[in-house]
């Protein structure tokens, strides 16, 4: 049985959703905290404690700035303590990608 709900695996339209499990959390997490509605964090709060996904949101490296700022918000994180809003490194990240 696939450990992701079938309505959410439009979420994860690069991979095979029927081959993720509990131990690919983080980018469960990641891409539910970046694309997901209320149903899809609903879910993720279900089935990951809030331990986890606060740590997955302060080492994410692909959340967008919008939804990390965003989460960070909600969560009550420290905006310094989110990796992907930390000027250094959006700055290397829109050196590799100048569009």
């Amino acid at each position: 049985m696939p450990f992701l709900p079938q309505n959410l695996n439009r979420y994860f339209w690069d991979i095979d959703p029927k081959n993720l499990t509990k131990k690919h959390k983080k980018q469960i997490i990641a891409r539910l905290l970046d694309f997901g509605n209320t149903e899809a964090i609903a879910w993720c709060k279900e089935q990951f404690s809030e331990k986890e996904i606060t740590e997955c949101l302060k080492t994410s490296r692909v959340l967008s700035k919008k939804s990390a700022n965003f989460w960070a918000i909600k969560f009550d994180i420290p905006k310094n303590q989110v990796l992907c809003l930390q000027p250094s490194f959006r700055n290397k990240h829109r050196k590799l990608w100048n569009y």
